[in-house]
């Protein structure tokens, strides 16, 4: 099996992909050169940086956070969401506390935040 062995190479590739992307749309067929190219560029890559560049889930503050901001939400607001008071909003935005699994729950439900981000798992 081809892969990518260097750093160089991969660099490389990722010019060759945006290269690529000027010349492919949603449109080019499946079966076009340009785009067959695409897909075995992209594939590799994605081999590589899985590897050699891995993407780390957010933490748990970060991704309460994340959910705060895209939903607009206080902290006195996501208290009430989730049927908890201001107080403990606080000490799980600050790290000093970690949520009880029924509270972890209501997070997935309300938040749609992943389980494995709750509970500390990757």
């Amino acid at each position: 099996m081809v892969e990518i062995e260097t750093e160089i190479q991969y660099e490389r590739l990722m010019e060759r992909i945006e290269e690529l992307l000027k010349v492919v749309g949603n449109d080019t067929p499946i079966t076009d050169k340009n785009m067959v190219e695409l897909e075995i560029i992209s594939l590799l890559v994605a081999e590589y940086e899985e590897k050699h560049h891995p993407i780390e889930l957010p933490t748990l503050v970060e991704m309460i956070r994340e959910r705060m901001y895209e939903m607009n939400l206080s902290q006195k607001e996501l208290a009430e969401l989730l049927g908890l008071s201001p107080p403990r909003i606080s000490e799980y935005l600050s790290g000093k506390s970690d949520p009880t699994l029924k509270v972890a729950r209501l997070m997935h439900e309300k938040l749609d935040i992943d389980a494995s981000i709750l509970l500390g798992t990757s």
